[in-house]
């Protein structure tokens, strides 16, 4: 499953790099996206959303609202299967906007869904 990580970090103490290492320890072709990174844990990294050339299923969030508010048009021309609000990623606004357009949004931990078995949709 192709994810990408909106927010993405090449600090290990981070919960996005953790996120980018275990989706791609559990078999998901990952897409860190980060604006001044060339590549994070040996994945290339993408500065924008526009620049994956692949599509993807889910997009897990890991920035704010305040800068996901304004990515909202390049979230939904991505258009993703499936968006997971990480905590402290949350914005209903946007999930409304999202939901909407037929994706589904979750309120999640990656982390969490990853290690319960719970991230493969099904």
């Amino acid at each position: 499953m192709n994810v990408a990580v909106l927010g993405a970090s090449n600090k290990p103490e981070r919960y996005s790099n953790q996120a980018v290492k275990q989706l791609a320890g559990n078999g998901h072709a990952v897409f860190p996206v980060h604006p001044a990174l060339e590549s994070i844990d040996g994945f290339q990294a993408f500065k924008q959303l526009e620049d994956i050339p692949e599509p993807i299923h889910t997009l897990t969030m890991y920035v704010g609202p305040e800068r996901s508010s304004a990515l909202a048009d390049a979230i939904l021309g991505l258009r993703p299967q499936r968006v997971i609000f990480n905590p402290g990623s949350e914005n209903p606004e946007l999930a409304g906007q999202l939901q909407a357009e037929g994706i589904d949004v979750l309120q999640a931990c990656t982390l969490v869904l990853l290690r319960t078995g719970q991230f493969v949709p099904g």
